[in-house]
């Protein structure tokens, strides 16, 4: 079921406004899928959200992410982490010197772990996945 409101409307600002506008519910193919993520973007431009935006915002995520594990499942078992990692700060426009700023170590150290001259801690895997929304595991991958 397409939007009915024109994408330049301002979005309501109640969560029963926002389910009467478009219902949330499990999203079961592409064209809803597409819709549901188009819904997400226009929430996501709005600078200050309502209670009820930001609860609605939570809810298309949730859904999002359901479909998408099932639907665009991205195989990892076989993806290195330093791999992984290297991936993630080019996407992000970080480098090695980045990486060591957000782990809180020195300037030298984001190199080494980009190397695998050096070995990520937990405290590392924690601050990573926390920064690119991952599991930690993810980075434990063989090199």
């Amino acid at each position: 079921m397409p939007l009915t409101k024109p994408n330049q409307e301002k979005l309501p600002g109640r969560f029963e406004d926002l389910v009467a506008w478009m219902p949330p519910r499990a999203i079961t193919d592409e064209s809803h899928y597409e819709e549901t993520l188009e819904m997400v973007d226009r929430l996501m431009a709005v600078t200050k959200h309502t209670k009820g935006q930001a609860v609605y915002l939570e809810t298309l995520v949730q859904l999002v992410e359901a479909y998408e594990a099932k639907h665009h499942a991205i195989e990892t078992h076989d993806i290195c982490g330093i791999d992984l990692l290297r991936n993630l700060l080019a996407e992000n426009d970080m480098n090695a010197s980045d990486l060591a700023r957000l782990l809180g170590v020195h300037a030298s150290m984001g190199s080494k772990l980009l190397k695998g001259d050096r070995s990520l801690t937990v405290d590392h895997l924690q601050k990573l996945a926390k920064r690119f929304q991952v599991r930690p595991e993810l980075f434990m991958g063989k090199a």
